[in-house]
């Protein structure tokens, strides 16, 4: 059956009008210069977009990026192949044109609110808007599955990829720990931190497996469309990527923790730790081909590797020169008009800053709270670059008459749609070892302090015997927010109805002593709470 089929696709290759070359008289010189004028008048209501797109590419994690579209346009060329030229007669574009109306009006609502990546996303809509104008719904709607494609390229909105970057940490700790048991290595998982007794590996950011989760997604994606088998076979494809990537990448943890267990901690630095994660991402594409291959197996009429996955060139050079063929249709020229308005009516509209308050700065918080005496702590390099903030205040307070110290730490944030913003401390609390006991969202009355009623997270944390009390939120403008997707989604609105994007994390941390309960423990924070933030709004302003 698809040895039949394959003998049809070469035919059809060669076929007229489906591979041939074009032509000089088939070159339509109005409307090729159309779609050019409508990808230079685009450039202005996306240009943030695309800026932020080449900072994101320049990083470890999204480095694959510039290859997303290079991919997308194969793809897009392969269809063209196994199609005859568009018709002049193309009905209901219309549909094209709703859709690229609103990509550019998201496109706008992004630019106003000053985040990239809604322009960025916008800007694929976009795309699939131009593509169903230029050849109608009909055919247009054939060729999404390259425009999808382009999501790949896109950096993950900042709060996803740090909520993704904690799950994955974790479950690339426990099954790395799993898997050293296995071979016999006496190991104790403690938060992100792998305690092999002489030495500790911290399971970090970079190393949750991120950086070659997303290229895999992308080469599953491909190798889906490429197979040549039954729809079932491409969603196991498809599917396997994400659960596979994560499961070597646990491997890739375990055979660094032999190393070091066995020859030391410079095992797990420099040339080898970078090695081994490409080797991962070789030896997950090697899987996908072996169960590619596996698939093959199970189908009635299995095919070679070769023939299973359809990677013929043939004939591009001549689709690609169609887009001179590109004619001139009224909806074309619509779609150049509207995406020129949004792009003159956002380079005409008054330039507006975003508004960031006065304040002083934390380093000049009170050292003395009430009777309460402190002391800064600066923090690590590494901590420091993740959290990103303008200004942060790290001190620990303690009286004469409490058991223990109050850790009150701030982060400020002057613009958080402009780059980095506030994230959980769930993300640097296991990579210190601590281990989330009990997390939950608790009212707080601080009326008398100016602070009002609102949600505070409340958590206990444990590491070893040790236990910490920990209270925090997220501070803004003059509200008081727990989930940190709703203090993003405060942060857009008040980005559009305010001008302003400032914004802090304020934790309350104490220990929880030995034969001390929480509630004698949590009656400490409240006690400092309270003459801590009747000083805050000079910092924080409101």
């Amino acid at each position: 059956m698809y040895q039949s089929k394959r003998a049809n696709d070469m035919s059809q290759s060669t076929s007229p009008g489906r591979g041939a070359p074009l032509s000089l008289g088939a070159v339509n010189p109005a409307g090729f210069a159309l779609f050019v004028l409508l990808i230079l008048v685009s450039l202005p209501i996306f240009w943030i977009g695309h800026v932020s797109l080449a900072l994101a590419w320049s990083t470890a994690e999204y480095s694959h990026g510039p290859l997303i579209p290079l991919i997308s346009l194969y793809l897009f060329l392969r269809e063209q192949r196994r199609l005859p030229p568009p018709s002049a007669e193309a009905r209901l574009r219309w549909p094209g044109l709703v859709v690229l109306a609103g990509a550019l009006a998201l496109a706008g609502l992004g630019n106003l609110m000053r985040v990239p990546d809604i322009v960025t996303y916008a800007f694929i809509f976009w795309v699939a808007g131009v593509v169903l104008t230029l050849f109608g719904w009909r055919r247009g709607r054939l060729h999404m599955l390259p425009v999808f494609h382009l999501v790949f390229m896109l950096p993950l909105p900042q709060v996803i990829y740090w909520k993704l970057t904690i799950f994955l940490q974790w479950v690339s700790s426990a099954l790395g720990v799993w898997f050293l048991s296995l071979g016999g290595v006496a190991v104790f998982l403690e938060g992100n931190v792998i305690d092999l007794g002489v030495y500790k590996l911290q399971v970090a950011e970079a190393c949750s497996g991120l950086r070659y989760l997303f290229p895999i997604l992308s080469f599953s994606y491909l190798f889906a469309i490429l197979y040549r088998g039954p729809l079932w076979h491409k969603f196991v494809l498809l599917l396997s990527a994400a659960p596979l990537t994560v499961m070597m990448n646990s491997v890739r943890i375990a055979v660094i923790g032999v190393l070091v267990n066995n020859y030391g901690i410079e095992q797990a630095e420099g040339f080898l730790h970078f090695f081994e994660g490409w080797v991962i991402f070789l030896i997950c594409v090697a899987i996908l081909f072996g169960l590619a291959m596996l698939l093959q197996r199970l189908a009635p009429n299995p095919l070679s590797l070769a023939e299973a996955i359809d990677l013929d060139f043939e004939g591009f050079g001549a689709i690609f020169t169609r887009v001179l063929a590109i004619r001139a249709t009224p909806a074309l020229l619509l779609a150049v008009l509207l995406t020129g308005a949004a792009s003159t009516a956002w380079q005409t509209l008054p330039a507006t800053e975003v508004t960031v308050p006065a304040r002083d700065p934390l380093l000049l918080f009170p050292r003395q709270v009430g009777d309460w005496q402190s002391y800064t702590v600066d923090l690590e390099p590494n901590v420091e670059r993740v959290l990103a903030a303008d200004d942060y205040l790290n001190a620990f307070y303690e009286t004469p008459g409490e058991r223990s110290v109050v850790n009150f730490f701030v982060a400020w944030y002057a613009k958080q749609t402009e780059g980095q913003g506030i994230h959980s401390p769930e993300v640097c609390l296991p990579t210190g070892g601590w281990e989330v006991f009990t997390l939950q969202e608790v009212p707080l009355d601080l009326a008398d302090v100016g602070y009002g009623q609102f949600n505070a997270n409340r958590a206990v944390i444990q590491k070893g015997l040790s236990k910490q009390l920990v209270i925090y939120w997220f501070e803004g403008r003059g509200k008081r927010i727990a989930n940190d997707f709703r203090a993003k989604l405060s942060v857009l609105n008040d980005s559009l109805t305010m001008g302003r994007t400032d914004g802090a994390l304020v934790r309350y941390v104490t220990p929880i002593e030995p034969g001390e309960s929480e509630a004698d423990a949590e009656a400490r924070l409240m006690r400092f709470m309270r003459l801590s933030l009747a000083r805050l709004p000079q910092f924080v302003p409101f």
